[in-house]
């Protein structure tokens, strides 16, 4: 009874499947819903401060990858060594192609939330776990309202960063207003501190 009814499970499941349109399962396997700060430092791995390098194509099992060196400059959680390598050195692999990549140059400062397994990006929620550091500011994501994030020691972007709403407002996080690095770095480890 039990292997009937498991049957009939996965051959519902298998027609389901293929009645949906293949766009749609492709379109659901490349989102991410939105992170608050805490759910991404309890599912990050490796947490660091660091200085990007040069990012450059490597090809690996016939998978072609952006790498992207590591220079840390603070290990917040977990063991950087536990990163994927390159030329010796913790580095960033990102897919090739994958759709909305983030602006990464060599130069940049950034507080980084890391999966260490190779996925087709290694931040935290696809692209939620980068927090670049410019003058000395947090800027919250990887563009300011459409202006690109200048690399570190740069001009800041001219563009104001996005308008903090009344708590409980969709869309708008309290890490919003985080613009210190060292109240992000505390607002992360408090997180770490409080998982199960």
């Amino acid at each position: 009874m039990r292997r009937s009814c498991v049957r009939r499970g996965a051959v519902l499941l298998g027609a389901l499947l293929a009645v949906l349109p293949g766009s749609l399962l492709m379109a659901q396997a490349t989102t991410a819903p939105p992170l608050t700060l805490a759910q991404q430092a309890r599912k990050a791995q490796v947490i660091v401060r660091a200085t990007l390098g040069q990012p450059s194509d490597v090809q690996e099992g016939g998978v072609t990858y952006v790498a992207v060196p590591l220079t840390v400059t603070e290990t917040l959680a977990g063991d950087p060594a536990s990163l994927p390598q390159r030329e010796g050195a913790p580095a960033l692999f990102f897919l090739k192609g994958a759709a909305d990549l983030p602006a990464l140059r060599a130069g940049m400062d950034v507080i980084a939330l890391l999966y260490t397994d190779r996925l087709d990006s290694p931040l935290v929620g696809f692209y939620q776990g980068l927090y670049p550091v410019v003058n000395g500011a947090i800027v919250n994501g990887t563009s300011v309202n459409g202006a690109s994030v200048p690399a570190s020691g740069a001009a800041a972007p001219t563009a104001a960063p996005p308008a903090v709403a009344a708590p409980g407002t969709p869309g708008v996080t309290p890490e919003a207003a985080i613009t210190d690095p060292a109240k992000l770095r505390a607002a992360i480890l408090a997180a770490r501190e409080a998982r199960p």
